[in-house]
């Protein structure tokens, strides 16, 4: 086989690869530069495993939210914000949405305010029974932050499950910050 042609054959692999999703979280400036929204479902399991496959980046920073969250729908923006400034220090940013994959018009308000945000990043709808996210993650409320490590440990946590310590997304910002300089 000459070696053009086992290029072009290794570019249209990895083309099909990206386009199916792969085996693991899609590194933010590479989704960023398709342009293209859309909302990927995984249980809580094969997230776990993309993320303990994920060798590309850093650090993965993980935003649980739903439609019916308004305080995650207005912080929104802010996580679009850290996956333009962070992506090429290393960061992958994963929406994940806890709206009940069997109800289709939550789905589809799910994909409708992604596209509305053009939240280019890693979509995922967890395809659980409804309320499982909240057992799986152990938090009893959203909006909610995780950060994992390369190898997908959980290195950070951020939860509203304390009414006296509630999180910001400035505190976010300046932990990844923190964590991509090795300061963290």
């Amino acid at each position: 086989m000459k070696r053009s042609t086992w290029a072009l054959g290794a570019l249209l692999i990895a083309a099909l690869l990206a386009a199916v999703g792969g085996d693991k979280i899609a590194r933010s400036e590479d989704n960023g530069a398709a342009g293209e929204v859309k909302l990927v479902r995984l249980t809580w399991k094969q997230l776990q495993e993309r993320l303990a496959a994920d060798k590309t980046t850093k650090y993965t920073l993980v935003d649980v939210w739903s439609t019916t969250c308004g305080p995650c729908k207005e912080n929104f923006p802010h996580v679009l914000a850290m996956h333009r400034r962070f992506a090429k220090k290393g960061l992958a940013v994963v929406s994940l949405s806890l709206d009940d994959p069997t109800n289709k018009a939550a789905v589809a308000e799910a994909e409708k305010f992604l596209k509305a945000k053009h939240s280019v990043v890693t979509n995922v709808l967890l395809d659980e029974e409804s309320g499982e996210g909240y057992e799986k993650l152990n938090i009893n409320a959203i909006p909610a932050v995780f950060i994992y490590n390369q190898g997908g440990k959980e290195v950070k946590r951020f939860t509203m499950d304390d009414p006296n310590n509630q999180f910001t997304y400035d505190e976010v910002e300046k932990a990844v910050a923190a964590l991509l300089d090795g300061k963290g």
